[in-house]
């Protein structure tokens, strides 16, 4: 027998999980440890979802789950990992390879970002929420976001151009 809030919680894990897990791909750049991610959050707003659906934006509460899930998991000592400056598998030829490895460049560049910046890069491209809604997901004003944002492209612009070759910088 379900109940009323058995489904509406199913509801919004079919309109809403997808996205998520998307949202969750971004932030820590991985997709198994994302699902995972998400799948723990789903799990402990199952537990609570009368008082999450009582908020005015219950999307914006999951989210915000997401975040701190994914900042948690980086903070477990197991959970480290080592970055090497480039992949074991030799690049496939082609134009598809060119794109794919401009693709994991960039990732590269955005993961040296701090999570703060690379929260706001994924609520505001990604999700393509406005200021005030991501200041709300991140419990700040949207002048802080909007300085997040500022500062993480203007560092992404920097390490790019840095990493061009000689005579290509513009």
């Amino acid at each position: 027998m379900t109940t009323a809030v058995d489904a509406a919680f199913e509801a919004y894990v079919e309109a809403r999980g997808a996205a998520l897990v998307r949202f969750a791909v971004v932030l820590t750049g991985d997709d198994h440890r994302a699902e995972d991610i998400v799948q723990d959050v789903l799990a402990k707003a199952y537990l609570k979802w009368n008082r999450i659906v009582r908020v005015e934006l219950p999307d914006v509460y999951i989210r915000r789950m997401v975040i701190n899930a994914s900042r948690s998991w980086w903070r477990r000592p197991t959970n480290r990992e080592t970055p090497v400056e480039r992949s074991p598998e030799p690049a496939a030829g082609g134009d598809l390879s060119t794109r794919i490895a401009e693709r994991d460049s960039m990732w590269r560049l955005i993961t040296t970002l701090s999570a703060r910046q690379r929260a706001v890069l994924a609520l505001r491209y990604y999700e393509d929420l406005d200021d005030d809604t991501i200041a709300s997901i991140l419990h700040c004003s949207p002048v802080t976001v909007r300085v997040h944002a500022l500062r993480a492209l203007t560092a992404l612009r920097e390490r790019f151009a840095a990493g061009l070759p000689s005579g290509e910088e513009q």
